[in-house]
């Protein structure tokens, strides 16, 4: 895990994204995967860019098949944004930080709100 994410698995969903106050955006991503790799150091850094105000996990597919067939995940990488405990946004395959960034930011309140 990066430093600014944590690690999302089938025994704390619940508590760490579902229950989450703050929104929590989910990296569905599996270590043999390519485009996961290369989309992980992005990830990485809209955590840091939006500590406080979004919370980031990290699930690995092959070791959490419960959380990963409940929401569907089929492709990877698949990013969930949850907002009070329910699917808000969904992104599949790889975006540049703009285009991630663009997509998440309706559903993050603003800094100076």
């Amino acid at each position: 895990m990066g430093k600014f994410t944590f690690e999302a698995t089938d025994a704390n969903f619940q508590t760490e994204v579902l229950k989450s106050e703050t929104p929590v955006l989910v990296d569905f991503w599996a270590d043999w995967c390519q485009p996961c790799r290369m989309i992980a150091p992005i990830v990485d850094k809209v955590a840091e860019k939006y500590t406080g105000k979004l919370r980031v996990g990290k699930l690995d597919v092959d070791s959490n098949p419960n959380v990963t067939m409940t929401f569907g995940v089929s492709g990877i990488p698949t990013l969930i944004l949850f907002k009070d405990g329910k699917v808000a946004h969904t992104i599949v395959g790889y975006r540049t930080q703009d285009r991630l960034e663009a997509e998440l930011k309706r559903f993050i309140e603003p800094v100076n709100a």
